[in-house]
């Protein structure tokens, strides 16, 4: 980058490979750091290496714990129903149904969705995972929340057809019109998902 010196156009490159930080933002992330004083800069720095040397998986859902933990606060916590379980693509999927505090069971963590173009197909899921949970866990209900697009019904599904044999009942989030919206402002695919969905009145 023209005018920096090496440190700086590093800091700035490194930056910005952060998903959703542009060549402007992270420049303006960079000053900031040089900026700020130098204690909350290395604060920063320590708070990355810890991150990344103790979060890891849990054994179970595959959500995040850390080291000394093998399974996550959720997986250990008995007054949820281990016999629900909610699969979802990510850990911030799973934190976004947690910030609403209406689900009692537990979850399962996918690591991604079916996407061949991007090279992620079965092998690069939790789905061999998934299936022995539902096998030796006792497993009633499989609610699937994957994120409603092609890719993300398209993964559901398939799980779905690998579990078909197994003595578990799938259910998927429902969708459509949210409550105290109004119908001119639904979009065709909102409409068509709560026509599909329709319950009884």
């Amino acid at each position: 980058m023209a005018g920096y010196g090496a440190a700086l156009e590093r800091l700035t490159t490194t930056l910005g490979r952060l998903p959703g930080i542009g060549a402007k933002s992270a420049e303006r992330l960079a000053h900031h750091i040089l900026k700020c004083p130098a204690e909350e800069a290395l604060e920063l720095a320590e708070a990355i290496r810890t991150a990344k040397e103790q979060v890891r998986h849990c054994e179970r859902c595959f959500h995040l714990t850390e080291v000394d933990q093998p399974l996550c606060t959720i997986c250990r916590d008995e007054r949820r129903d281990h016999s629900l379980v909610c699969v979802v693509e990510q850990s911030r999927d799973l934190l976004a149904i947690e910030k609403s505090s209406s689900f009692p069971g537990v979850y399962h963590v996918l690591l991604g969705r079916l996407a061949p173009l991007q090279g992620m197909g079965p092998d690069q899921l939790t789905v061999t995972a998934l299936e022995a949970r539902v096998r030796e866990e006792g497993v009633r209900e499989l609610i699937m929340a994957t994120n409603p697009n092609l890719e993300g019904d398209g993964t559901a599904l398939y799980i779905a057809q690998r579990l078909q044999d197994e003595p578990v009942r799938i259910t998927r989030l429902a969708r459509g019109l949210a409550s105290g919206s109004t119908l001119e402002f639904a979009s065709r695919d909102m409409l068509a998902d709560a026509i599909a969905g329709r319950s009884p009145f």
